[in-house]
């Protein structure tokens, strides 16, 4: 999966530097390439300048994770070797109607949770933010893109349910709902997009 998914970021930011019509590209990655790392407890925020430790999702078999990550930077680098205009969106677990609930980013929503990077984002407010991204020709770098972060016990066993069967939290969030978790991911840069495009 991993391998696949490195080569597939490369073909594709390839095929695009080898077209001379493309100005922008818009590469879809997923905030789990951002968010793992041994410190990731100790850390006050987490934004577009976070990266997941590649040794630590091998560690914790977070393959999902893993392959983002790597092939995120993999696409980051041909963009900065050939010189082509790129901006990432890195989306949080995305829901929504006819969206599937197989979702391999499931792995590790506990530790997501108890983090406070847990986050969800819309299917259409999602596929909105690609296409502000793509025509705002101000827009560079990464962008996480969500629009509820999971902070209570309550919450949490809502999407749990929601995916249900694929996910289960541990036993001890049995809808006691008294502890809330701190976000700490940080979404300036959408923010500003979205503003500015209202």
């Amino acid at each position: 999966m991993v391998d696949s998914e490195i080569r597939g970021a490369i073909n594709v930011a390839e095929a695009c530097a080898q077209t001379d019509t493309i100005e922008k590209i818009i590469f879809s990655s997923s905030l789990t390439a951002a968010i793992w790392r041994e410190s990731i407890c100790s850390e006050k925020d987490v934004d577009e300048r976070s990266w997941s430790d590649q040794e630590f999702c091998r560690k914790l078999k977070l393959w999902h994770a893993l392959a983002k990550t790597l092939s995120e930077q993999a696409a980051w680098a041909l963009a900065m070797d050939r010189m082509l205009n790129m901006v990432s969106i890195n989306a949080g677990l995305v829901l929504g109607p006819g969206v599937s609930q197989q979702n391999p980013h499931v792995t590790g929503v506990a530790q997501m949770y108890e983090n406070g990077v847990l986050a969800s984002v819309d299917v259409n407010f999602l596929a909105d933010v690609h296409i502000r991204a793509f025509q705002d020709r101000s827009t560079c770098g990464r962008y996480f893109c969500f629009n509820q972060t999971v902070t209570t016990e309550e919450e949490a066993v809502k999407l749990a349910q929601s995916l249900n069967p694929l996910i289960s939290l541990p036993p001890r969030y049995e809808h006691r709902g008294n502890e809330v978790h701190a976000e700490r991911l940080r979404t300036k840069k959408l923010n500003k997009l979205v503003e500015g495009a209202a």
